[in-house]
C-alpha cells in the first residue's frame, strides 16, 4: 500500500489535516495515481473515456487506489457492495474555485463581495454541476462539510485549506439547492467541535432544527428600488411602520403565515395607511422565537419561519412595488452562543474576544464581535452590502450601537478593559462604524443606516469625513423617553413637567433624528401607548391623538411600532397576533385614522418634511405656557412652500380664545384637528379655518385667534 499507515488512519478516522494531499488524482514517476476513500465500498471502478478499471481495494473500511500509465481526464467512479452499485464523482478531481485574490482581500478586510466567495454556491465547475463550499477557520486542524448528501459522514468530503487566509473550500459535484449541511470542524486543541453552521448560508432549516440549506441565489427576484431619494433622505418623507412579522398576524390555528401572505396583506395596509416605509423586526435567522430576532446566528439566511429566501424577496419586492421602502434591523453588536453558531468557530475565539472583559456581553448572555480583527469586520460589512444588493433592502437600522462604542456598558468597575488612552470608547468599534458607513453608502448612496444610540456620543450622524460615525440617522431615544413620561402624567401636573416637551429641541438639529415610538415601549410592563394615557377611556385615546399630532407635527422622522396606529391596549406578545377586533371599536378606529390622515400630510406638506433636520426649518410661537400646557410653533420648508403651524393644548380643558403669532396674514386653513368627530375625537374647532390680522403677537408680524378643543393638536396652513 502507498499510503502510510497513520496517514490511512487520519483518513478513515476524519482527522486528515490535508485529504486533498492524498486522495484524488496525483502524477507520479510511475504514472497517474488515483486514490478514494468511499465507505461501504467493496469494489470500485473508475470510469472514463476510453477507460473502465478497477481500482485496488488497499483498506476494508473503503481506502481505494489504481495506477494508470495515460493521462487521464474527467472521471467518475461506481461502487459495489454486494448486489447494490451507485455512480458518484470524485470530490477530489477538482481544482480550487477560490483564488489568491480572495485570499488577499479578506486578509485585508476589504474583500466587499465575500459573500458571493464564501458560502455555499451553486455553480458549474471544471465541466460539473455542484456546490462550492467555503469557510474562514484559520485555526481548524481540518474541516469536513457534512449534510444528507453524505450522510453526515465528516470522512467524505474534507476540504482543501487555503493556508494564505485560512479558508477551507471543496466542491461537491452532484447536490443541489436545498440539501442542509454544516461543518465537522477539528479544533485547534484537536477535539471535534460541535457542528457548525454556515455563517455564510444563505438559507436555513426550521428551528429546531439548526443546519444551513444550500440556496440558488440567482433565482431570486431581481431587486427594484422602492420609496427612495437619491439625493437627499433627510429632505424626504419617512414615516416608518415597525412590524414583528411572527406577531403582527397568524393563521386562524395560530401558526405563522408565509412570507407571501405577509406581502399579501402587510404591504397594502402599511401602504393604505400612508406610511413611506415598513421596518421588519431582525429577519436573520435566530433560534429562539423569544429573542424578536435580536439574537442571530445566520445573518445572510432570512429566516425559515415564514418560508424560503425566495418568499422574502418576494416580500420586498411587493413592498417596492407599492412605493414602500424596507429597512431591516441589523444586528452586528453580539451574537449568541448556540453551539451551532459562531461562538469558539474553530476552536478558538475567532468572531469574539477571547477575554470575557471584551467578548461577552453580561446584559444578554452573548458573545461580542472583535470588531478589531479585519477579517470579522469584513465579514459584517459585506453581510450589510449583501442585504442592500441582493434583496434590495433600503436601509438598515443598526441595533445596540451604545454596547458597540463603550467598553463599560453594562459593566461594573473592574469588568471591563480601557482603551489604549484609558478611555471606556470602544476605539475598534468605532472605527468598524465609520468603515461601515463609508462602504454602504459608497455603494449606495440611495441607501440609508440607522443608528439606535442612546447617549450622547457626538456626530452619530455626522460624515466620516467630518469626525462623525456616518449613519444617516439616529433614534433620538431622549425626546422618546421624556415626551411618554410626560403624557403618562395626569394633565393637572404636566404644567410642572413642560420642560419634558420642549427640551428636545435645544438638541433636535444636532444629529439628524428619527423619532422611535418602537417594540421597546410596549413590553415588560411598560404597557401601551394608549395604554399609559391617563383618563377615562374617551381621554386615553384624545391624549394619544394629541399625541400623535405632536408627534408628526415635531422635527424628525417618525416611527411608529405595529399596533399602536389603532390602540392597541395589550402589551406585545410575540407569541401572539395583534387584536385586531379592536378595530370594530369606532374609537380604536378613529385613532387609525387619524395615523393616516398625518401620513398624508407628512407626505403632501413639505413643510412637515422636508426641513426636519435643520434649525430654519422649525420656530417657535409659545414655549413657554406652562401653565395651560400649551405649545405652538411653525414649521417651514422650502421658499416656495406654504408654513404650518402646529398647536397643542395637554389639558381636557377648551381653550377659547386664544391668541397665537402667526407670520403672515390671511386664512390659514386647519387641515388636522385631533379632535375631530371622524377620529373619534367631541368635533369641536375653529370651522375649517381662522384668520389672521395684522396683530403683532410672540414675535411675528400678524396673529389670530384660535379654539383650542381639549387634549387636542391642530395643524393651520397659511393659504
Amino acid at each position: 500500500m502507498s499510503l502510510s499507515r497513520d496517514e490511512a488512519d487520519a483518513l478513515l478516522a476524519a482527522r486528515h489535516g490535508d485529504p486533498f494531499a492524498v486522495l484524488g488524482p496525483h502524477r507520479t514517476p510511475q504514472g497517474v495515481l488515483v486514490r478514494a476513500l468511499v465507505p461501504g465500498a467493496e469494489r470500485l471502478q473508475l470510469e472514463a473515456d476510453g477507460v473502465t478499471a478497477g481500482l485496488e481495494r488497499t483498506d476494508p473500511d473503503g481506502l481505494f487506489e489504481g495506477l494508470f500509465t495515460d493521462e487521464l481526464g474527467p472521471y467518475r467512479l461506481r461502487a459495489f457492495a454486494g448486489e447494490a452499485s451507485w455512480e458518484l464523482e470524485d470530490p477530489y478531481r477538482f481544482g480550487p474555485v477560490l483564488g489568491a485574490l480572495d485570499d488577499h482581500l479578506l486578509l485585508e478586510g476589504n474583500h466587499q463581495r465575500l459573500w458571493e466567495r464564501l458560502g455555499a454556491h451553486r455553480l458549474t465547475h471544471e465541466g460539473a454541476e455542484g456546490v462550492a463550499f467555503a469557510v474562514w477557520a484559520p485555526n481548524a486542524r481540518r474541516v469536513a462539510v457534512v449534510g444528507r448528501f453524505n450522510h453526515w459522514d465528516g470522512r467524505r468530503h474534507g476540504m482543501r485549506k487555503r493556508i494564505d487566509s485560512g479558508i477551507w473550500e471543496i466542491f461537491v459535484p452532484g447536490i443541489g439547492a436545498g440539501d442542509p449541511y454544516k461543518y465537522e470542524i477539528i479544533g485547534a486543541s484537536g477535539e471535534i467541535e460541535p457542528l457548525k453552521a454556515d455563517p455564510f448560508g444563505f438559507g436555513s432549516e426550521l428551528r429546531p432544527a439548526t443546519a444551513s440549506v444550500v440556496e440558488r441565489l440567482d433565482t431570486l427576484p431581481e431587486p427594484r428600488g422602492g420609496y427612495r431619494d437619491a439625493s437627499d433622505p433627510r429632505r424626504a418623507p419617512m414615516a416608518i411602520y415597525e412590524v414583528h412579522l411572527g406577531s403582527w398576524q397568524r393563521r386562524p390555528d395560530g401558526g405563522f403565515n408565509s412570507y407571501d401572505l405577509i406581502a399579501e396583506r402587510l404591504v397594502p395596509y402599511a401602504a393604505e395607511l400612508g406610511f413611506t416605509h415598513l421596518e421588519l423586526l431582525p429577519i436573520s435567522e435566530h433560534p429562539l422565537d423569544e429573542s424578536w430576532g435580536y439574537q442571530p446566528v445566520g445573518l445572510f439566511a432570512p429566516t425559515r419561519r415564514f418560508g424560503d429566501p425566495d418568499g422574502f424577496a418576494r416580500l420586498v419586492r411587493r413592498a417596492h412595488d407599492a412605493g414602500l421602502g424596507v429597512i431591516v434591523d441589523w444586528v452586528p453588536a453580539h451574537f449568541p452562543t448556540d453551539v451551532h453558531g459562531l461562538a469558539r468557530f474553530d476552536g478558538t475565539a475567532l468572531y469574539e474576544h477571547d477575554d470575557p472583559r471584551k467578548g461577552f456581553h453580561p446584559d444578554w448572555g452573548t458573545a461580542i464581535y472583535n470588531f478589531g480583527r479585519r477579517e470579522v469586520a469584513n465579514y459584517l460589512i459585506a453581510n450589510a452590502l449583501f442585504w442592500l444588493e441582493r434583496y434590495g433592502i433600503d436601509g438598515l437600522r443598526v441595533d445596540a450601537v451604545a454596547s458597540m462604542l463603550y467598553l463599560d456598558y453594562s459593566r461594573a468597575e473592574g469588568e471591563w478593559v480601557p482603551n489604549a488612552e484609558g478611555g471606556r470608547e470602544n476605539r475598534q468599534a468605532e472605527a468598524f462604524l465609520k468603515q461601515l458607513n463609508e462602504v454602504v453608502y459608497g455603494r449606495f448612496p440611495d441607501r440609508f443606516t440607522v443608528a439606535e444610540e442612546s447617549t450622547a456620543w457626538p456626530g452619530v450622524s455626522a460624515p466620516v469625513h467630518a469626525g462623525g460615525l456616518g449613519f444617516g440617522f439616529k433614534w433620538n431615544m431622549g425626546w422618546m423617553n421624556d415626551t411618554l413620561d410626560y403624557v403618562a402624567r395626569d394633565p393637572v401636573h404636566r404644567r410642572f413637567h413642560h420642560g419634558q416637551l420642549t427640551f428636545g429641541m435645544v438638541y433636535a438639529f444636532s444629529e439628524n433624528f428619527i423619532l422611535p415610538l418602537s417594540h421597546d415601549e410596549v413590553v415588560h410592563g411598560k404597557g401601551t401607548i394608549v395604554g399609559r394615557m391617563p383618563g377615562d377611556r374617551w381621554q386615553k385615546f384624545a391624549n394619544a391623538r394629541a399625541y400623535y399630532g405632536f408627534m408628526w407635527g415635531h422635527p424628525g422622522k417618525k416611527l411608529l411600532f405595529m399596533g399602536q396606529e389603532f390602540g392597541q391596549l395589550r402589551e406585545w406578545n410575540v407569541n401572539s397576533e395583534l387584536d385586531w377586533y379592536l378595530l370594530g371599536d369606532s374609537l380604536h378606529a378613529g385613532l387609525r385614522t387619524s395615523v393616516a390622515e398625518l401620513n398624508r400630510l407628512h407626505r403632501s406638506e413639505p413643510a412637515l418634511h422636508a426641513r426636519d433636520c435643520e434649525a430654519e426649518g422649525f420656530q417657535w410661537i409659545v414655549a413657554d405656557d406652562a401653565d395651560q400646557s400649551v405649545l405652538a410653533w411653525m414649521r417651514f420648508g422650502g421658499p416656495d412652500d406654504r408654513p404650518v403651524a402646529v398647536v397643542c393644548n395637554f389639558t381636557p380643558v377648551a381653550r377659547a380664545h386664544y391668541r397665537i403669532g402667526l407670520p403672515a396674514t390671511g386664512t390659514w386653513r386647519e387641515i388636522f384637528n385631533s379632535d375631530a368627530a371622524e377620529f373619534g375625537g367631541s368635533g369641536s374647532g375653529n370651522l375649517g379655518q381662522i384668520t389672521a390680522t395684522a396683530d403683532p403677537s410672540h414675535g411675528y408680524p400678524a396673529s389670530a385667534e384660535l379654539f383650542l378643543p381639549p387634549l387636542s393638536t391642530i395643524y393651520l396652513r397659511h393659504g
